[in-house]
């Protein structure tokens, strides 16, 4: 558990920054499923299952620009930025 909670604390902009990227996905996906379907549960469900895997990749996809601004800047000679 104490894993979990150090990669937690370590990435916690991060994984705010996709929780309120989830959130907004969640209620732009739920209007267009609604005005395509006209139907109700079926934009809930769209609503909640696309932007689930979106936010997954989103998470994944910060982490890799993170990374490669830290190999830029160690590159470029500047200090090496922490992990």
């Amino acid at each position: 558990m104490s894993r979990i909670r150090q990669a937690t604390l370590r990435n916690l902009p991060t994984l705010m920054k996709t929780g309120s990227y989830y959130l907004i996905h969640i209620c732009v996906a739920a209007l267009v499923a609604y005005a395509v379907t006209g139907n109700l549960v079926a934009s809930i469900t769209l609503s909640l299952l696309e932007p689930t895997v979106q936010a997954v990749a989103f998470f994944f996809h910060e982490k890799a620009w993170e990374r490669a601004a830290r190999r830029r800047a160690a590159a470029a000679g500047d200090a090496p930025l922490a992990a």
